[in-house]
Order: C-alpha cells, then structure tokens, then sequence
C-alpha cells in the first residue's frame, strides 16, 4: 500500500509540471474557491504545500472545509491549535487571528518554514511523538482554542488532550474519522459528531472528516 501510495504520489507531482496542466493548475486560483476545478487542481498539488497554498486549499474533505470556513468567518478573534503542519495551517492563519501547529516530522517542518515565514499570526512547534511531547504540545499553550485540529499523529490521544481545551461552542475537526482504528476512539470521547463524506482535496476518492463539538 506504502508503494502503491508513493508512484501515486510521485505520479500526480510530475502531471503537474506538464505545461498544460501546470497551466490548469494556476488557472484554478481563481475558480471557484469550493469548485469542481480548484478541487481536480488539488489532485495535483498532493503533498506540495506550495501549490495547495496557491490553491487556497486544505487537504480535508470539501464539505468539512466549507463547514470550517463559515465558522470561521463568524469568529474573527479565533484561536486555534492544530496537530500536523502543512498548507492547511496557511489556510488556517488567513482566516483566524492565530493558530498554533506541532509537527512531528522535523524534515518536513524546514521545508514548510519557509511559507510561514513573515505571517506573525502562526507559531510552529516541533516535537517527538518517541515522548509525550507531541500530544503534550497543546499544553504548552494557554487558554481554550475555538477550533482544534486533530490532523497529526496520535489522533486518539489528541483528541483526548482536546476535549479540555476547547472553547464553548468551539468545535475540533477530526481528519480521516473514517478510518477503523479511529472510530472507538471518537465515540469514547463523548461529543456530537457531524461526519462529512465525499469528495476531499487531494485525493481522487471519497472521504471522511468529522466535526466534532460538545452536546448542547
């Protein structure tokens, strides 16, 4: 599956540097922002934040972002922390007054520096998950978050460390909720749960992100 994962990945990276499709690629920047062309551009832009940050775009499920993005624009003053850094904490900062992300993978943190580089409203951290320091990592931070993302690593034990820090009528978006070995660890967790499935960024087939936010 790794393999298989990986010509797939390497596969849609080299079509986006054919000419017409890099054409096509840069076209959709301004389509539609939730439209079927911004989503087949994100095809191409798999595991390259800088196109994904072009495109504006996450990589959740389409419904789930545009849930987010309504959220969002109805708390400007959010905060938000967020497990796993990538073109989603872009999309994040410019919508939110701050997001905080923690990024196991230290390779991939460098590279992804350098777009956040010169936005004041975005704090990397870097950390293990060999220790407790990356579920710990919200920790570090203080107050409640209006929106966490459990994106990352460790998503159970995240979502565990979440539930405490989230801010009334906040909600955590939960990526990839469709996955067997996430869903007990979910409804252990005692909260709603409004579940997207459909058409996602990225990836050319159907998938899961869940909303998650206190009952009541």
């Amino acid at each position: 599956m790794r393999a298989l994962k990986s010509t797939y990945v390497n596969a849609m990276q080299s079509l986006a540097a054919v000419g017409p499709l890099e054409q096509f690629g840069a076209a959709a920047t301004a389509s539609q922002r939730h439209g079927w062309r911004r989503w087949a551009a994100s095809l191409l832009a798999i595991y390259d934040t800088d196109r994904m940050v072009a495109l504006d775009l996450p990589w959740w499920n389409v419904a789930a972002t545009r849930a987010v993005e309504t959220f969002l624009a109805e708390r400007p003053g959010a905060r938000v922390f967020e497990w796993g850094a990538g073109a989603s904490t872009i999309w994040l900062a410019r919508r939110c007054a701050s997001v905080t992300s923690v990024e196991h993978d230290p390779d991939w943190l460098a590279r992804f520096k350098r777009q956040a580089d010169g936005r004041d409203n975005i704090a990397l951290m870097g950390r293990s998950i060999t220790t407790d320091a990356y579920v710990a990592a919200i920790d570090e931070v203080g107050g409640l978050f209006d929106l966490i993302v459990v994106d990352g690593r460790q998503r159970v034990a995240c979502l565990e460390r979440a539930r405490d820090r989230l801010a009334p009528q906040g909600l955590i978006l939960f990526d990839d909720s469709g996955r067997a070995r996430y869903r007990d660890g979910i409804a252990r967790a005692g909260l709603a749960e409004q579940r997207f499935f459909g058409r996602s960024y990225c990836v050319p087939y159907p998938d899961y992100t869940s909303l998650l936010s206190r009952h009541g």
